[in-house]
């Protein structure tokens, strides 16, 4: 055991260093949260038909559509379009949060984030 109770790891790291960096990656992440839950992120469907955007927190903030796709008579496709474009801007909200916390854990899979 090393001086103070403590086994090192690695490269003589020691548990306070070890804390250090947890706290500091901490921080990281809650500021990297409040970003990507500040931004917006857009996707459409049906050639740009419909648009939804949904902020990072995966809400649907704003839905625009085309007067050309509101058809009374094919209430149905409008439906299918507005699901699709919402499920696609999720998908990027997710794949967007999913890239920037990877960048701070190296990837490593924190069960929560």
């Amino acid at each position: 055991m090393a001086k103070g109770g403590f086994p090192k790891f690695g490269a003589g790291m020691n548990m306070g260093n070890m804390m250090k960096q947890m706290q500091k990656m901490q921080r990281e992440l809650e500021n990297t949260q409040k970003v990507l839950d500040e931004q917006e992120i857009s996707a459409t469907s049906g050639g740009g038909a419909v648009e939804a955007v949904v902020n990072g927190k995966k809400e649907l903030v704003k839905i625009k559509l085309s007067k050309e796709v509101v058809d009374p008579e094919d209430v149905e496709m409008l439906e299918d379009l507005i699901i699709s474009a919402v499920n696609e801007a999720n998908r990027k909200a997710q794949e967007k949060h999913d890239s920037e916390i990877g960048k701070i854990t190296g990837g490593i899979n924190i069960p929560g984030l």
